[in-house]
This record gives C-alpha cells, sequence and structure tokens, in this order.
C-alpha cells in the first residue's frame, strides 16, 4: 500500500471556487476508480493550501489508475488558474496504521513532518509502535508514514482533534503521563505542522 500526499498551493481568494470544482470533478466519476482518503484546506501554517491523500495498492495501480482517469468527465478539475504551484509525496503506512479508518475524527487535523538522520526510520517505526496504543487513546491517530521514494526520511504522521483546546490539553497530558513523545525514539533534525480542516467531501470529517 502507498499512499499519495499531493499539495496545492492556490492564489489567495481562490479556496471556494476551488472546492466547488472539486465537488463536481469527484461525482463526476474519479471516485469509481480509486478511494479518496482525505482532502484538506489549511487553517493555521501556510495559507492557501489543499491538500488531498489517495491511497493505492501499489506504485504500479497508481499509474493504471492515473490513465484510467485522465480524460474521463470532468477529471482533472478545471482548476489550472487558480494554482501557484504544486508537489507530490509517495508515502509508505507504518505497520501499526488502521488502514480503515475514515469518517469525523476532527474538525481539526494536525499533518506533522519530521526528517530523521538516513538509517533512523526503522527506529522510529520500532519506538512508535510500542507507544501508539497508549497515545492513540487520548485522541485519534489518523496514521503515520515513511518515504522510500523522493526526499527520504521523511516521517508524515496524522492526528484528528476536536478544537484547538483539545489539542493543546491532550498534548500537555500526553507529556505529563510519559505518554508521549515515545521513549527511545530517534529525535527528528527538522519538525513541521500544519493544522487542516476538511473540505465538505473529505472521506475524513
Amino acid at each position: 500500500m502507498i499512499y499519495e500526499f499531493r499539495t496545492y498551493d492556490l492564489f489567495p481568494g481562490n479556496m471556494p471556487k476551488y472546492e466547488a470544482s472539486l465537488t463536481d470533478s469527484l461525482s463526476a466519476g474519479r471516485l469509481d476508480h480509486s478511494d479518496l482518503f482525505a482532502y484538506f484546506y489549511t487553517e493555521f501554517g501556510p495559507l492557501n493550501q489543499a491538500l488531498h491523500i489517495w491511497p493505492y495498492e501499489s506504485l504500479d495501480a497508481r499509474q493504471a489508475i492515473r490513465e484510467e482517469t485522465t480524460g474521463i468527465t470532468g477529471w482533472p478539475p478545471a482548476t489550472g488558474a487558480m494554482l501557484d504551484g504544486q508537489a507530490a509525496d509517495i508515502y509508505f503506512p507504518a505497520p501499526f496504521n488502521d488502514e480503515s479508518i475514515t469518517g469525523a475524527h476532527g474538525p481539526f487535523y494536525e499533518l506533522r513532518t519530521y526528517t530523521y538522520a538516513t538509517g533512523e526510520t526503522p527506529a522510529v517505526i520500532d519506538t512508535w509502535g510500542k507507544a501508539i496504543d497508549e497515545r492513540r487513546k487520548m485522541s485519534p491517530f489518523i496514521g503515520a508514514w515513511y518515504t522510500e521514494l523522493g526526499g527520504l526520511n521523511k516521517w508524515a504522521h496524522l492526528w484528528g482533534y476536536s478544537s484547538l483546546e483539545q489539542r493543546a490539553e491532550v498534548r500537555k497530558e500526553a507529556v505529563a503521563k510519559s505518554v508521549w513523545p515515545p521513549k527511545g525514539a530517534p529525535k527528528p533534525r527538522t519538525q513541521d505542522s500544519k493544522l487542516y480542516m476538511p473540505f465538505s467531501f473529505s472521506p475524513l470529517k
């Protein structure tokens, strides 16, 4: 299983029009070819960004589906004039993810992206795997993913929160109870955080 995280930078003021265009395009047939995991827009951090996450069985399956959907009614959406840029990352899921997770776990979703030293990803997976069950009791753990293609040594993890107040309380409690961060985990070289909210058509709400 792989996950494609594709980020779009929109020119300011275009987000409502972008959402309307995607609503029409997705309902026109794209979702008949593969499931959408999530579609978000930034609320804090870099503004005017949209992120969609598509899972695929493999890189070959991704390519086949992209070929199938090119030129179908409404796809790709007519959003090119709204975009200032885009970037894509291919991630592999951590073994402790719940691949079936969907539905309402927000409406606030925090995506944190770390980079680690070369060779540290197996230790990250091991230490997180030992600690994640206790941490996910405190707030919804949507998933963690790592790169093996493109920008290497990246680790992304996504959490759901009902409010910004809950996020602050959970993070404080997790540290106070020594639940999180995972004991013995490698220290990241860099850290980035974005707070997203779901579009109306996102499976993660």
